[in-house]
């Protein structure tokens, strides 16, 4: 969502709104794939009025088009507590994600209450030599690390991806990924960009994205989906 259907207001465009609903009519399953909460994906697509599935926390859930979960994978509190440490030590900015709350500036004292149900930790790294060290921490650790800019680092159990997602969610449409179109913008759209029958980058994605791509569309401030909707799905 966030450099790929959103622009930089955080709305969707008049163009990319009509291309998706022209898709829809015809029977295509839009699917939200994003690294947001669920509660931060919700209205848009409401708003949109799908009908199908969505994915949240760079694939750590899968909800139905009713809002009802069918999927969620946590972080262990082992790993969290790393983690903090790892925040700790190097001064970095963070956040973190449990079922019910973002934390970006307080953070609970006791990691393990009952309640926190953690599905996401984040740093914002400016220094590059300081992000390469926290990343070979991480990996040490088998944890899946990504990203949704340029300077920040997304951590997730390991295994768990938006590809991994959009696969289930294509088994329960009955369909394959050779059927799908991927649009995204940052490392945590790589895996599905490459998995996908067709992967799009936009125009303002990271290089990488857009070397793993077959196709580029336009940037996500000149309706870059509904391009690649209509160049492709249309």
């Amino acid at each position: 969502m966030d450099g790929t259907l959103l622009n930089e207001n955080q709305e969707i465009s008049q163009a990319n709104r009509e291309a998706i609903t022209k898709a829809r009519e015809n029977g295509v399953h839009v699917v939200l794939s994003t690294g947001r909460p669920f509660i931060h994906v919700d209205e848009y697509a409401r708003s949109l009025e799908l009908n199908s599935f969505i994915i949240t926390v760079n694939g750590g859930e899968i909800w139905d088009s009713n809002g009802n979960l069918l999927e969620r994978n946590l972080l262990q509190v082992e790993e969290i507590k790393m983690m903090w440490d790892l925040k700790n030590r190097h001064q970095t900015k963070f956040w973190a994600l449990t079922v019910d709350k973002v934390f970006r500036e307080d953070f609970p004292e006791d990691m393990a209450l009952s309640e926190h149900q953690w599905l996401k930790f984040g740093f914002d790294v400016e220094d590059d030599d300081v992000r390469n060290t926290i990343i070979q921490e991480l990996n040490k650790h088998k944890l899946q690390v990504t990203n949704s800019s340029p300077t920040n680092l997304e951590v997730n159990p390991y295994g768990i991806s938006k590809a991994k997602a959009l696969e289930k969610v294509c088994k329960r449409i009955g369909i394959t990924m050779d059927n799908v179109m991927a649009v995204g913008d940052s490392l945590n759209d790589i895996a599905m960009i490459e998995s996908a029958g067709i992967g799009v980058a936009m125009g303002n994605a990271q290089e990488t994205v857009k070397k793993a791509a077959d196709w580029v569309t336009a940037t996500n401030e000149e309706d870059g989906v509904a391009k690649a909707i209509l160049q492709w799905v249309l």
